[in-house]
């Protein structure tokens, strides 16, 4: 069960996540408690129409998640909560002057609901126990309100004062200790009618295609090569077009490992290997996770 996402810029990460095992069965009524940090470094995607540039920025996030295994109309399906709290800090030239922005705060909250329509039905411990996969399809609903730190007076903010939803499909098929996974997503924002300088920012939706390989071992232990590319989310500030068009790639690896039966920890890390427009940073992230009840 994988919970962190590893590109925490609230506000700019919605297209940019890469989870492994989102569409992973787990028994009905287990839960699941997540603690984690990320650190991010490098430039962020700005509107052509605001001047910045050289943008050299870090943040450092701590994030908090609980999710709950459940049935839905016999099918296994999973509802999560992630909220980060971050620090952001670093430089920009802005109309070719140096200038440098701190600045703490949560992000925005995101709240999913996932469920299972094939080869996953809900199960509870007993029965899951001798359950093998074999092709998993499913499909996720993530919500994003616009809270958290924002100042319409500032151009570089934790959160993005608006609310963005992000319907997914996504495709699991499990051969011997392999799994592979592939998702299809796409991101819709409202309007920011506080952007800066008292304007109106609206964006177009950002489509995402996420693939994950991932290798299971006995011990419970498991890793993953992921990559994913987005694609879209031109923007328009008071109705002008900006020259920010995404076609960007990103990869990743993650490792996670038992520490008990209800215990593990994991490390993930990611990194811009192409960026049409700007979000070329490196995240690295690292998160334990609890669980109970279900059996457990």
């Amino acid at each position: 069960m994988a919970l962190l996402p590893i590109a925490v810029v609230a506000g700019h990460a919605a297209a940019q996540e890469i989870e492994p095992r989102a569409y992973a069965n787990a028994p009905v009524g287990v839960n699941f408690a997540v603690v984690g940090a990320a650190h991010t470094r490098g430039g962020l995607s700005f509107d052509a129409s605001v001047p910045i540039t050289n943008e050299r920025l870090h943040t450092n996030s701590l994030v908090l998640a609980y999710a709950r295994s459940m049935a839905l109309w016999g099918r296994s399906a999973k509802f999560d909560a992630i909220v980060p709290y971050t620090r952001l800090s670093g430089t920009a030239d802005y109309l070719g002057v140096p200038t440098e922005r701190k600045v703490t705060g949560f992000g925005r909250p995101a709240l999913r609901l996932a469920m299972n329509f094939l080869g996953a039905p809900a199960m509870r411990m007993s029965e899951f126990r001798d359950w093998q996969q074999d092709l998993i399809v499913g499909a996720s609903l993530q919500v994003s309100p616009p809270l958290g730190q924002y100042d319409g007076d500032r151009i570089v903010n934790i959160a993005s004062n608006r609310w963005s939803f992000k319907p997914e499909l996504g495709l699991s098929k499990a051969a011997g200790p392999w799994t592979g996974e592939v998702k299809l997503a796409a991101t819709f924002f409202t309007d920011n009618d506080d952007f800066y300088g008292g304007t109106t920012r609206s964006q177009e939706p950002v489509y995402a295609l996420q693939g994950n390989l991932i290798r299971g071992m006995a011990s419970g232990a498991w890793w993953s090569f992921d990559a994913t590319y987005f694609a879209g989310g031109r923007s328009q500030v008071d109705g002008r077009y900006n020259r920010d068009l995404q076609q960007n790639w990103r990869v990743g690896a993650s490792l996670s490992l038992p520490v008990d039966r209800r215990n593990s920890v994991k490390f993930a890390a990611s990194s811009g290997v192409y960026a049409r427009t700007g979000n070329e940073f490196d995240a690295v992230a690292v998160s334990w996770q609890h669980r109970w009840g279900g059996g457990f």
